[in-house]
């Protein structure tokens, strides 16, 4: 592509910049794949407002075809690497090559990349061709509060807002990601919270409603480089589900996994995290948000 909001055409295909009234076709693709679905009783909108933030906020990219979205594909800037957040195509339409140069539009010239591949065997070669190494699993694991092993009474959660979120997320990583702090706090039922031990902040966590079941999100938690990893998540993890069931990802290195499985939790899901440098992430002190790292 000659510029970010450029189109460009091979063959029938044009790829171009998507616009907010290409939503209802983003989602429609979303869910012919698999990846939306309605909210349970009571529950809330989940994708709608994520996509609207990645059209808003951040790179996508739609293929036409004959005039209608036939696939679309969403990169993230984080300040460290381009994360792509979702890449999908019309179940009709694959195999005719559309996926390729979608990708390849969408991270452009940047070189510091990372993804989560699902399980479809199309994706790990393809995104190990685009420069990143599969490196570990990540897991979606589902269990009750009360399951939890206790933490040490020292360790104390309290409510905090994006701008504090993402001012400590930037001292302890140096970057700042303000916008998306702003998306994480608004979501259906959010909760923004810090875990803080003898004084001081150890980790930064968002919990969220979840669309299509009632157990509680641990959207994402970043701890802190100087503090214990694990007794951090798990008080994260018992803030996030309140006195219910709390979900997260576990990316494989972590031995909070075990801790976790032999508390009774259960594996819903996964997929594998691909980075074009392992140094990237560190896998004891993230407890990831998969569309946006």
């Amino acid at each position: 592509m000659s510029g970010p909001g450029a189109p460009e055409r091979g063959g029938d295909h044009l790829i171009r910049t998507a616009r907010p009234a290409d939503i209802p076709a983003l989602r429609a693709i979303f869910r012919a794949n698999g990846g939306d679905g309605d909210p349970v009783a009571g529950g809330a909108d989940v994708v709608g407002p994520y996509l609207a933030h990645l059209v808003t906020h951040h790179r996508v990219l739609v293929t036409e075809e004959d005039g209608g979205v036939v696939a679309f594909g969403a990169a993230v800037d984080t300040g460290r690497l381009r994360m792509l957040a979702d890449l999908f195509v019309l179940p009709d339409r694959l195999g005719r090559g559309l996926g390729r140069p979608l990708l390849a539009a969408l991270y452009g010239e940047a070189t510091v990349r990372a993804t989560f591949s699902s399980d479809d065997p199309r994706a790990l070669p393809l995104y190990t061709r685009a420069g990143m190494a599969p490196l570990w699993i990540n897991l979606y694991v589902e269990g009750p509060v009360a399951a939890l092993p206790a933490v040490s009474p020292s360790l104390r959660t309290r409510t905090i807002d994006a701008s504090e979120a993402s001012a400590l997320e930037a001292a302890w990583t140096g970057v700042a990601r303000p916008v998306d702090h702003a998306f994480w706090a608004s979501q259906a039922d959010a909760d923004a919270f810090a875990v803080e031990t003898s004084g001081r902040t150890a980790g930064i966590g968002y919990a969220r409603a979840r669309q299509r079941s009632t157990a509680r999100a641990m959207d994402r938690l970043v701890i802190a480089p100087d503090a214990d990893p694990f007794p951090v998540a798990l008080a994260a993890l018992a803030r996030a589900g309140r006195s219910g069931t709390v979900e997260t990802c576990v990316l494989g290195p972590n031995p909070l996994l075990r801790v976790l499985l032999d508390a009774g939790f259960r594996v819903n899901d996964h997929d594998q995290l691909h980075l074009s440098d392992p140094a990237l992430v560190d896998p004891l002190r993230l407890l990831p948000n998969p569309g946006m790292l």
